[in-house]
């Protein structure tokens, strides 16, 4: 097994403008809570200098597709805290890994799974995501 196919030195592919443009029409997202200034969907979004994990995500539709490294189940239990507030929506993009603790813990049974099909191919990617995707959609509850 090449083992290059599923591992990466980039953690921040970008969002493929057809599947966010297609999610944002159902949502209108007022946030990008993890890009950098050239890949943001959102004219609000926090890049990693700004730290997304540390600020406050209350009252706003939220788009993350959040690095895919070490860091990922952070992003997880983030957006599941967030999502939970008071007319606060949470739309993350992240790799099907139904086997993980925070899939576990955060997602399953607590929030809408919206399963991708076939493999994304990332912006400014050569080829297709080595690992299935899927949407994870956090609702607060609303006035």
């Amino acid at each position: 097994m090449n083992k290059a196919l599923f591992s990466s030195n980039r953690m921040d592919w970008e969002t493929p403008d057809d599947l966010f443009e297609r999610v944002n029409k159902e949502f209108r997202f007022t946030l990008d809570a993890a890009s950098s200034h050239e890949n943001a969907k959102c004219k609000r979004h926090y890049t990693e200098k700004e730290d997304g994990l540390s600020k406050n995500w209350g009252g706003e539709t939220v788009w993350v597709n959040p690095p895919y490294g070490k860091e990922l189940p952070k992003w997880i239990q983030k957006c599941a805290q967030e999502g939970r507030k008071q007319n606060t929506t949470v739309v993350m993009l992240i790799p099907a890994r139904t086997d993980t603790k925070a899939f576990h813990e955060h997602i399953y049974g607590r929030a809408e799974i919206r399963f991708i099909k076939g493999r994304l191919k990332f912006k400014g990617a050569k080829t297709g995501a080595p690992f299935p995707s899927m949407l994870v959609v956090f609702r607060g509850e609303t006035e």
